[in-house]
């Protein structure tokens, strides 16, 4: 089976293609351009490097949040259109679960976190494996009360390990916060890989084009102003 994978949930926009499970394609970019612009060219290099075509896909493959929401939208809505015009399936696949499967440390909590503005992070917590297996489902909540959360899940004296995003803004508080046990992976381990994203899809229940939707914790920003709330 060959799986299109795309990412543009958050800073990084990436592709990957898997062939029977195995990685033969990767790539991430963050080059300040919006997503909608690098999203097409990178998946037109990735089929040509591959020697492939839209055609020959098998599943396409996006992740469906949380995340920005103009972001989520540029990559389901891509994979849509593909899936539609290939006649093929799609499949969802969660970002927060996607960063704990970038981590290969078994002995640690995973713990990925967005920054979800507002004073507010993504998060969730995962055992790692292949999916990695969830502990804490996702939340969008002040830092304080996402990281009271996990570590009631956590067990005696484990360390929890942050990545994504969210680690840019909320490091510092987190060390405060958690001092020896909160453990933060260097900048190539950080990210959300597309390579994870194409992994994941494999265990995903493949769906239809119409059927495949953005994946939101909280209403638009301007649908939240016209309440009053965050």
């Amino acid at each position: 089976m060959i799986i299109l994978a795309v990412d543009t949930s958050g800073p990084v926009c990436g592709v990957a293609l898997s062939r029977d499970g195995r990685i033969v394609y990767e790539a991430a970019a963050v080059n300040k351009r919006t997503h909608s612009a690098s999203l097409l060219p990178m998946i037109s290099e990735a089929l040509g490097r591959c020697s492939l075509t839209v055609q020959d896909v098998d599943l396409f493959a996006a992740v469906t949040g949380p995340g920005s929401f103009t972001g989520v939208r540029i990559g389901v809505s891509t994979v849509k259109g593909m899936a539609h015009g290939a006649g093929k399936p799609c499949a969802g696949v969660n970002a927060l679960q996607a960063l704990a499967a970038g981590v290969t440390d078994t002995g640690m909590l995973l713990c990925p976190i967005q920054d979800a503005r507002a004073g507010q992070v993504y998060g969730a917590a995962f055992a790692a494996g292949m999916p990695p297996m969830r502990v804490v489902d996702d939340m969008a909540e002040k830092l304080g009360t996402y990281l009271d959360t996990v570590l009631q899940a956590a067990e005696s004296g484990q360390k929890l390990c942050f990545v994504g995003d969210g680690v840019l803004t909320y490091q510092d508080a987190i060390q405060k916060a958690l001092g020896e046990r909160a453990v933060f992976l260097p900048a190539h381990q950080g990210y959300l890989r597309p390579a994870s994203v194409a992994m994941l899809a494999g265990f995903a229940e493949p769906v239809d084009y119409l059927t495949l939707m953005p994946y939101y914790l909280r209403a638009p920003q301007a649908e939240r102003a016209r309440k009053g709330t965050l």
